[in-house]
């Protein structure tokens, strides 16, 4: 059984890259924890040339990640060490700035539900980003952030069908991936644009 409790970040090893996937503290989120423990997403992962896994997986979590490294040890040994922990009462900043590079280590990726708190957590820090909407949940402010986030060239909407899509374009976007805030231009949003659709989500603040 993994140990999240005593989970503390370690320092990156050089030529680390890490996935950090967050499904936040409120709700459950297991397609997102499931869809990433697969085998098409983690040859996806080594295809880019990622080390390092970790899932934050709050409360539907820890047999998951236990399961998956039990049939991985039957059948071939892992090219990305997987870890995971419940929560981190200090926030996931730390977790969120390991993806960020630096220091001998590359640039990785977040992958987050679509929660606009830990949204705009990792837009903050500049980190590349996948934004996966929760389709369990009865609101749609979720899909709303995602595709415009996507539309405007800030993330990568993530399909909880094909995960590993979402990693080839994420590693695409970081060529041109704009910065965060986003400026004021002359550029018509769509619909209610990026700032409208931020504002609705955050009554959903995570």
């Amino acid at each position: 059984m993994i140990a999240d409790i005593a989970y503390r970040p370690t320092p990156r090893p050089p030529g680390q890259k890490v996935c950090f996937v967050t499904v936040g503290a409120t709700a459950a989120f297991q397609s997102l924890i499931d869809g990433v423990l697969t085998q098409a997403f983690i040859d996806a992962l080594v295809e880019a040339h990622y080390t390092d896994l970790l899932i934050q997986y709050g409360h539907g979590g820890p047999s998951a990640v236990d399961t998956f490294h039990e049939q991985q040890e039957n059948t071939r040994p892992l090219s990305v060490k997987i870890k995971g922990f419940a929560f981190n009462r200090e926030g996931l900043g730390q977790e969120m700035r390991a993806c960020k590079g630096g220091q001998g280590a590359l640039e990785g990726v977040v992958i987050s539900h679509a929660g606009t708190g830990c949204v705009l957590d990792a837009l903050r820090l500049d980190v590349p980003l996948i934004v996966v909407p929760n389709p369990d949940l009865l609101d749609n402010h979720q899909l709303g952030l995602a595709k415009e986030l996507d539309r405007q060239g800030y993330a990568v909407h993530g399909d909880l069908s094909d995960l590993p899509a979402a990693i080839r374009r994420v590693e695409r976007l970081k060529q041109s991936k704009k910065g965060w805030p986003p400026m004021r231009s002359g550029e018509k949003p769509s619909r209610k644009g990026l700032v409208g659709v931020v504002d609705d989500g955050m009554a959903f603040l995570d």
